[in-house]
């Protein structure tokens, strides 16, 4: 998992109004709970762009006011209309204890199934995994050339060490349709 750096100070005001005003300051209000005390802080929304506008999942390397906390991006809340970021919450880990993110799903390969006429279908962009920070990925890489024609691969079917799939294991993480053409060919 990539390393974001991010500076903040510490917050004492709370409520809409106090975040509101916030907000105009071009800062973010954002909460930090998890391990010890719940510390709240605020970001210049210019410094998160590059965290949150990414398809990587990253550790970030907190400093509040001089402090230093290691943390992953739990939830993020949007305006519905102008689409700016409203709030941040982030979640502290360390080494001991194992935390649950989700990690977009990468597909590699050429499926035999499309070679037939199929089309390949991506139908989980991200998987839910529990497991140490440090040992968590920036994707996982599923392989789907030997995927067949009406043929998928679950998520009980991906395997990665140090890692425990949250998703139902009989989930369908991609698969190859038939289409009308492969379906016409197979009748021929």
């Amino acid at each position: 998992m990539k390393t974001f750096e991010l500076a903040g100070n510490v917050r004492t005001e709370t409520g809409k109004k106090a975040a509101a005003l916030l907000r105009k300051q071009n800062l973010i209000p954002c909460n930090l709970y998890g391990l010890g005390e719940n510390t709240m802080f605020t970001v210049k929304t210019d410094d998160v762009r590059k965290l949150i506008y990414t398809p990587d999942t990253m550790a970030v390397a907190l400093t509040i006011d001089g402090k230093q906390h290691m943390a992953v991006v739990k939830e993020l809340q949007f305006h519905p209309v102008s689409e700016n970021v409203l709030h941040i919450d982030f979640l502290e880990v360390n080494e001991q204890k194992p935390v649950t993110v989700e990690i977009p799903v990468q597909l590699t390969g050429h499926a035999e199934g499309v070679k037939a006429g199929g089309k390949l279908s991506l139908d989980m962009r991200k998987l839910k995994v529990n497991g140490i920070y440090t040992q968590i990925p920036d994707r996982i890489v599923v392989d789907v050339t030997t995927l067949g024609l009406g043929k998928k691969c679950a998520v009980g079917d991906i395997q990665m060490e140090g890692l425990r799939f949250m998703n139902p294991k009989d989930a369908c993480v991609a698969q190859v349709k038939a289409t009308r053409a492969s379906a016409a060919a197979a009748a021929e």
